[in-house]
């Protein structure tokens, strides 16, 4: 084996011995953070993949449909909306369905704005648990801060004088331990949290422009619009 090899497997060898050891150091509470940790991570993941799932690119789906509408293609307005399922094109296509019946307006427009509200749900998912997880990833954190230390004073005041420090930096690496990854955690969630916040944001917002402007074209159009 080569020698930069070796040392990076020395190296890798190394980190995961200190992150074993930070657990292990950190007593009970850190097997709390660390379950809080892996649902974070789930989240997080879930989240990424549903909410690409349910991203379409917002000026080209409207480019398309909106010439259809123009053209007064209904059917084929639906058929495209059908063709990319996302809260975008759901929402749209409630409204087309309310012109193809000759509905007025009024009803058009409730058609979307009932699409929006049942889609929302979809779109934020479980999003805000991400902000639960950070704030109760720092409680935890504190919680077992606060055993560390209450576990190393008690056991100095029974111990005798050659054990006190040994048991009193045990006790405070435990408390420190408990902190470092009980904040790390909560960083974690809390970023990813308003970074998908911002992602949901930007999803329904597109959506609600999307469905004003398909009404206006539509008010405006309706005398082409075929059986």
């Amino acid at each position: 084996m080569e020698p930069q090899a070796m040392t990076a497997a020395a190296d890798a060898a190394e980190h995961s011995n200190f992150i074993v050891h930070a657990f292990q150091a950190g007593g009970p509470a850190m097997f709390i953070i660390a379950a809080v940790g892996i649902a974070t991570i789930f989240l997080i993941l879930e989240r990424f993949v549903t909410l690409r799932m349910l991203t379409v690119d917002k000026a080209d789906f409207n480019e398309h449909l909106f010439g259809m509408v123009l053209r007064g293609d209904i059917r084929q307005a639906i058929t495209y909306c059908d063709s990319k399922p996302s809260p975008l094109t759901n929402t749209l296509k409630s409204g087309l369905v309310q012109v193809m019946n000759h509905r007025p307006d009024e009803e058009v427009q409730v058609a979307m704005d009932a699409a929006v509200l049942r889609d929302t749900p979809r779109v934020e998912g479980w999003s805000t648990f991400l902000a639960v997880f950070g704030n109760l990833a720092t409680l935890i954190g504190l919680i077992g801060t606060i055993l560390g230390m209450i576990k190393s004073f008690k056991g100095v005041s029974k111990a005798g004088a050659a054990e006190k420090a040994a048991m009193l930096s045990d006790g405070i690496s435990e408390a420190l331990h408990c902190t470092a990854f009980g904040l790390i955690v909560a960083v974690i969630a809390i970023l990813a949290y308003g970074y998908f916040q911002i992602r949901i944001s930007r999803i329904l917002n597109d959506v609600v422009e999307s469905s004003m402007s398909l009404m206006n074209l539509v008010v405006a159009n309706r005398d082409k619009m075929k059986e």
